[in-house]
Formats: C-alpha cells, sequence, structure tokens
C-alpha cells in the first residue's frame, strides 16, 4: 500500500512538472513572437525573422506565426515556403478570415485559380452575407469560362442583395457568350416586369431585339414607351436605327433632323448623332454640303459649348476645304468656349502658317488668362514676338511660359524656351544669364544641337572655357555633321586653340556644305586658312566676305596687309 502511494506521488509530480514545462515553453513563444513583432515595427526585419523562426520552433501549431514568416518568405522569393506558411497559417485557424484570404490572395498570384476557388468558396460557406467573396469567386469562374458557375454565383449574389440591373446585365453577358438569347430575353424581359415604370429597361430590350434581327418586336417596344413619353429621347434614337434598318430613308432623315433641332436632346446624344451622319455619309460616298447644311441649322441654335463647331471644323478640314471658311469656326467656337484650348490650337496653326505674327500675340494673350498653365500659348507669342524682332517682349513671354513648367512639361519645349531666351539675354550682352539659360535647356535636352552650337560660339569669342566649347561643339556636329553652321564653329573653336590643321578640314566641310556662307563664315574661313599656309585661298574667302560687308574695317586692313591680323 505504502509503495502504491509513492508510485501515485511520482506520477503527479511528472504530471506537475510537464504542466510547468508546458507553461514555461508557452511563455517563452509569447515572449519571442511579441519581441518579433515590436522589432518588425521597429524595422529591425532581420531580428524580427529569426525571432519567428525560433518562435515557430517553440510552438509548431501557432497559426499566427506562420501568417507572419509567410510574408518573409514571399519578399525573399521563396515560393515553396512561402506557400506552405500560408497553408499553415489557414489550416491551423480554419475560422480566421484574413489567413483564408491571404491564402486565396496567394493562390491567385501564382495563378492557381482551382485552388483560390476552393479556398474562397470555404470563406464563403462560413459567411454567407460576403457578396464580396462573392463577385472574386465570379471572375475566378470568369477566367475558366465557367458560365454555368458564373450564372451560379450571381444568383447567389442576387439572393443576398435582391435584383439589379447590374446582376441582369452581367447575367446577359454570359448568356450571349454561351448563344442563349431566349435566356437573354427572358432576362430583360425581367428587367420590364420588375420596373414597370421605368421606360430605360423597355429601350434596352428594343435595343437588343433590334440588334438581333426581331424589328417588329422592337418596335413593339417602342411604340409602348413612346405613347406614354412621346419625347423619350432614348426611345426616340432607337426608333431611329429601326428606320434605317428597315430603309425607311425618308422617315429617317426626318426623325433625325427632328432630334438634333430638338431642346429635349442633350449636347451629348445631338453630338453623337451628328458624328454618326458624318460616319455614314463618308461611308456612302455622299455630298458634303448635305452634312454642313444640317451642321448649320444646329449651330444656329444657341450653342451650350463649342463641340459642335469643332465637329463642323474637325469635318471641313476632313474635305479639305479652304482656310479662309475654316478658320472662323475655331474664332466662333473660341467666342462661345473661351478656355477652349484646342480651338486656339488649330486657329494658331493656320495664322503661324500664313505667318500673321499680330494675330498670333493677340490669340496667345488671352489664352494665358484662360489656360495659364499651358506652355503653349507662351511658346507661340514668345516667337511670334521674336519673328516680329520684338525681343524684349519675347524674353518676357518665355520667362512667364517657364514660370509654368512642372515634372510632367514636355521635355523639348522646355528645352526649346531656355534656348531662345539663352540666345535673347546673349543679345542684350547678359552673358552670364544666357548661359544659366542655355546650361538649363541641356538639363532638360542634353542633345539640344542649336544650344550646344550656340552656347559653344558664345564661350569662344566671349574669351570663355574652351575646353567646354570644343566638348559641346563636337556634340553638336556628330549630331549634324552636315550642318555648316555647326561646322563653322567647331573650326573656329580649334582655330582658337591654335590646331590649325584640325580647323581647315572641318571649314572645308562647312563650305562644301552651304552654296550661301555668312560674312562672319567667309571671314573664319580666310582667317583659317592665313594661319594653315594658304594666303590664297584666305584672299579669296576674305575678299567673299567684303562683298557681304564692306564696312569690316578690320576685314579691308587683312586683305591690305595680306595677313591675319587679329581682333
Amino acid at each position: 500500500m505504502k509503495r502504491l502511494l509513492l508510485l501515485s506521488a511520482a506520477i503527479l509530480l511528472a504530471i506537475v512538472g510537464k504542466a510547468q514545462s508546458d507553461e514555461s515553453a508557452d511563455l517563452r513563444y509569447r515572449y519571442f513572437f511579441l519581441e518579433a513583432v515590436c522589432q518588425q515595427q521597429k524595422g529591425n526585419y532581420a531580428a524580427a525573422f529569426d525571432l519567428l523562426r525560433y518562435a515557430r520552433d517553440l510552438r509548431p501549431d501557432a497559426a499566427e506565426v506562420y501568417f507572419q514568416l509567410s510574408g518573409y518568405y514571399t519578399d525573399l522569393k521563396n515560393d515553396s515556403i512561402a506557400r506552405m506558411c500560408f497553408m499553415k497559417a489557414a489550416q491551423l485557424a480554419p475560422g480566421n478570415d484574413t489567413y483564408q484570404e491571404r491564402l486565396g490572395q496567394y493562390y491567385i498570384t501564382q495563378r492557381e485559380y482551382d485552388k483560390a476557388i476552393d479556398t474562397y468558396e470555404q470563406l464563403y460557406s462560413h459567411h454567407r452575407d460576403r457578396t464580396d467573396v462573392l463577385q472574386l469567386l465570379y471572375r475566378l469562374y470568369g477566367t475558366q469560362n465557367n458560365y454555368a458557375k458564373m450564372i451560379e454565383t450571381l444568383e447567389r449574389v442576387e439572393t443576398t442583395e435582391g435584383a439589379s440591373e447590374q446582376l441582369t446585365l452581367a447575367k446577359m453577358q454570359i448568356y450571349e457568350q454561351q448563344g442563349e438569347k431566349e435566356k437573354v430575353v427572358a432576362e430583360l424581359n425581367s428587367l420590364v416586369e420588375h420596373h414597370p415604370g421605368d421606360a430605360a429597361y423597355r429601350v434596352m430590350l428594343a435595343n437588343w431585339l433590334l440588334q438581333n434581327d426581331r424589328p417588329s418586336k422592337a418596335l413593339e417596344q417602342l411604340q409602348a414607351v413612346l405613347a406614354d413619353e412621346p419625347d423619350h429621347v432614348a426611345a426616340r434614337v432607337t426608333l431611329l436605327d429601326y428606320y434605317r434598318r428597315c430603309n425607311l430613308d425618308s422617315k429617317a432623315d426626318g426623325l433625325l433632323r427632328e432630334l438634333l433641332l430638338s431642346d429635349k436632346v442633350d449636347q451629348d446624344t445631338r453630338l453623337a448623332l451628328m458624328r454618326q451622319v458624318i460616319a455614314d455619309n463618308e461611308k456612302n460616298g455622299s455630298d458634303s454640303t448635305v452634312v454642313l447644311r444640317l451642321i448649320d441649322e444646329v449651330l444656329q441654335k444657341p450653342q451650350p459649348n463649342a463641340d459642335m463647331l469643332m465637329i463642323k471644323a474637325a469635318y471641313e478640314e476632313l474635305k479639305k476645304m479652304p482656310a479662309d471658311s475654316i478658320k472662323p469656326i475655331y474664332a466662333r467656337a473660341i467666342e462661345v468656349e473661351p478656355d477652349n484650348a484646342n480651338a486656339r490650337y488649330n486657329l494658331l496653326q493656320y495664322l503661324w502658317r500664313e505667318q500673321d505674327f499680330a494675330k498670333v500675340i493677340e490669340l496667345c494673350r488671352p489664352a494665358q488668362q484662360y489656360n495659364p498653365d499651358d506652355m503653349l500659348f507662351y511658346y507661340y507669342q514668345g516667337f511670334a514676338h521674336y519673328q516680329r524682332e520684338e525681343y524684349d517682349e519675347a524674353l518676357e513671354t518665355f520667362r512667364k511660359g517657364v514660370g509654368q513648367i512642372n515634372s510632367e512639361s514636355n521635355p523639348d519645349m522646355v528645352a526649346d524656351f531656355y534656348s531662345v531666351m539663352g540666345d535673347l539675354l546673349h543679345r542684350k550682352n547678359l552673358d552670364s544669364e544666357a548661359y544659366a539659360a542655355y546650361d538649363s535647356c541641356l538639363q532638360w535636352k542634353p542633345d539640344h544641337l542649336p544650344t550646344l552650337n550656340n552656347y559653344a560660339y558664345y564661350l569662344s569669342i566671349g574669351n570663355g572655357d574652351l575646353d567646354k566649347a570644343e566638348r559641346m561643339s563636337m556634340k553638336a556636329v556628330k549630331g549634324d555633321p552636315t550642318n555648316s553652321t555647326f561646322l563653322d564653329t567647331l573650326a573656329w573653336i580649334l582655330f582658337l586653340r591654335q590646331r590649325y590643321d584640325e580647323a581647315k578640314a572641318y571649314m572645308e566641310r562647312a563650305i562644301s556644305n552651304s552654296d550661301d556662307l555668312s560674312e562672319v563664315v567667309l571671314e573664319h574661313a580666310g582667317d583659317i586658312f592665313a594661319k594653315s599656309g594658304d594666303m590664297e585661298q584666305a584672299m579669296f574667302y576674305w575678299q567673299k566676305a567684303l562683298e557681304k560687308d564692306g564696312s569690316n574695317k578690320q576685314l579691308k586692313k587683312k586683305i591690305k596687309l595680306k595677313q591675319y591680323v587679329e581682333n
């Protein structure tokens, strides 16, 4: 008896010891898991990862640790272990929606749609009210073209949320793909029956009947709508399609005109009808004057915006009508809608081609009030001033334009702005500002050839950095190797660096690529040939330069002395 008591005590001690051990292990697990979460929140991901793996070893049945580890293995591109962690978390805690959804999302990313469907179906079985899960299942079944399950899923949504137009249209689309036309009609009829006061569903049904070669049935629906609402726009537009389909041309033309001129037709519908008229006219090769007369009739009414005028202008451009006919249309569009940038753009194109720079400026100034962040209007106005030799006004306009630059600005346009600003500033002898403008240009477009050339030339004649000038000039020549101006700049820089043979080679290329050299280039040619030891050629080009600029005293001195004289 005594021995039996001793044995029972030993068993009790073992049980107590195990309980204490389990409690200790659980405490350690919770410590390491919580510490891992803390380290993760601090951004110490490597430490958190190590702590999570240790916690997993302490409690291999803890779902939350597998869930946390899954993210780390995903980031490490270790898909096999990440997959195991997702699955383990969901298996250990089947009632945890987050774990189930993450597993489903993982399957979707791996394109394992069958497994994703199983996971979300299991999730839905616990939450019959979650239509968001059904919407996802609908798309998943769609990836497999499982039309029966897609319909079934939509019906489950319908059971929870009730019938709706969106659900009916979705079912119709599936039935259309299956060729189940009678089921499509049944769904449309169901919409009509459930919404007897909404004529839009009858019109929808009529449209479908008309598109599926059931015009008489379509007409019945339209007549039912128009009997109650004679001015129902959508029904009348569909009736127009009915007349056309049945070749009732006179009725179609009459109804079309009524719709286009009706005050009850919204502008978007009117525009769509007019575009269809133009498309049909082009398809049939009909007389364009018919279209223009119809547009003009519409334009006799007050216009809510410039859209119809823009259609007319575009149509006249399509028919290659003269500019004098098209420009007034764009001008009227601007009157109707002053902030219509496209109308101004298009009118500017005509004025620029005609070199009517005064009108370009006149058109751009108000645009900068209506469209202040549109750099194109500063661009046109600035260059128009430049063409009129109004250099101060041009510089002021370009400065306003660069004030609108942002990260989405067109690099080519921005580069042009800074390039011309550099030229204008140099003209005003503000070289440091000019060079800053050129630098800005090259930041936006490092291969802007005119800037590379001009910057290099102005550095060379201003006793600037000839190393930098040569690099830029060489880049410009490589970009356009037959440009005589670029070749002259490089030749002149090499001349200043006393590399006369190289300078001569580039100057010969400049001469061979142009039939009309400026007096500056001709004088450069003479100077280079003189320093290269070819005085006969030097005299020839100096004389040519003098013919173009007879007032050049320095040039006369070179010719008289028959030698190069520094300026």
